[in-house]
């Protein structure tokens, strides 16, 4: 049984009490507008979460991977395009350049990435390179003091609002992942410019954009870590963040549990609250269960990042879990809705679109099956 420190208490009160009077008065309008909620994005700097797991002279809140998932899970109950915004900032930009970062790296891009004063993201995904990591094409050729890069990125969370970019591009003959190096590009950058954004089904409030590089010139310097090792650093990066996308999809299960136990509390039929009936009964127990077994599993990923321990396997585990069963719980809260839940009156189909994109992004429900049987065959 996980014991929450008093540090890990605080913030998920606070966090709780900042989605409940804050993000939840402004999520049916972010999903509505399609909205990028940049006035929630300054209060959770103002808090400290955008930059949880930095060191406090790096300019972040000095806080462990355990208060990062429940800060993850706790805004993504109320809103998971806030909560999608917030962990592709901490775990796909902020986390490689504080692992790989140089000190100068750190002082440049990293501070004014913990305060909140930049947005983050990470270019990976390509039209070619989905799943298969390895296979980018975007590169990168050294000129003299800067590195000149062409290609595009997909699908880029943050991509739109980002100024700051974590790029993966080739640098080498080799076409194998052992020609993968990893870029800081700020996305003011000469020949950096944002594409196409994409039309979604949920989490609308954040922008999924395409990136486009055209003779992008950076300095030499910004190469992140050793040259020919990005795909290692790529790596690090998705580990930790399938640990803030499973707690986004155990916040966004978590929001569907607690909208559908107040509407059954409310809602009569046949002379009494529906909350009385074994059907909705045997639903919500459902959902409780596994809303609370996906979230063990991801504080469980969480702790072993912080006892320094291999957690590959256990954060795939998570993200796998959490993913699934989000899609399961929000569509049981459309059903125990009605027809209520199929109205744009009620959070409940709000949920059901947002849930079903953490068994895609940062590695499909299939890819984490893969990690997990290598790992399980492997002992």
């Amino acid at each position: 049984m996980f014991e929450l420190t008093e540090e890990q208490k605080m913030i998920r009160e606070m966090t709780e009490d900042f989605a409940k009077n804050v993000v939840a008065a402004r999520a049916a309008e972010i999903d509505r507008n399609h909205e990028f909620p940049q006035d929630i994005v300054d209060r959770m700097a103002e808090l400290g979460l955008m930059g949880v797991e930095v060191p406090e002279e790096w300019g972040g809140a000095g806080m462990d991977a355990l208060s990062y998932a429940i800060a993850v899970e706790e805004i993504s109950a109320a809103c998971g395009s806030t909560g999608v915004i917030l962990s592709a900032h901490n775990s796909l930009a902020i986390a490689p350049i504080m692992k790989f970062g140089t000190d100068e790296q750190k002082e440049k891009y990293l501070k004014p990435l913990a305060q909140g004063q930049q947005i983050g993201c990470l270019g990976l995904t390509e039209p070619s390179a989905g799943s298969d990591a390895a296979a980018i094409k975007t590169k990168a050729v050294l000129d003299g003091d800067e590195w000149v890069i062409n290609g595009s990125k997909i699908f880029i969370t943050n991509g739109k609002e980002a100024g700051v970019c974590v790029l993966l591009a080739r640098t080498e003959d080799d076409p194998s992942h052992r020609g993968i190096s990893a870029f800081i590009v700020p996305t003011d950058a000469p020949g950096f410019s944002v594409g196409k954004l994409e039309e979604k089904l949920g989490i609308v409030g954040s922008s999924t954009a395409e990136l486009v590089m055209e003779d992008c010139r950076i300095p030499k310097e910004n190469l992140l870590g050793e040259r020919g090792k990005g795909f290692r650093v790529a790596m690090y990066t998705l580990d930790g963040g399938r640990i803030g996308i499973a707690a986004q999809a155990v916040g966004i299960a978590k929001g569907a549990l607690d909208a559908s136990v107040d509407f059954a509390k409310e809602r009569v039929q046949f002379g009494q609250s529906i909350s009385k009936f074994q059907a909705i009964q045997f639903m919500l127990a459902d959902m409780a269960t596994e809303v609370d077994a996906a979230r063990l599993l991801v504080w469980r990923a969480a702790g072993m990042k912080m006892a320094g321990k291999p957690y590959s396997k256990e954060s795939a585990m998570a993200k796998l879990y959490a993913a699934e069963v989000s899609e399961r719980v929000t569509n049981k809260g459309v059903q125990i809705h009605g027809g209520y839940g199929y109205t744009k009156e009620y959070p409940a189909e709000r949920f059901y679109r947002d849930a079903k994109i953490t068994a895609i992004y940062e590695g499909t429900s299939e890819i984490q099956r893969i990690v997990i049987s290598r790992s399980v065959l492997a002992d």
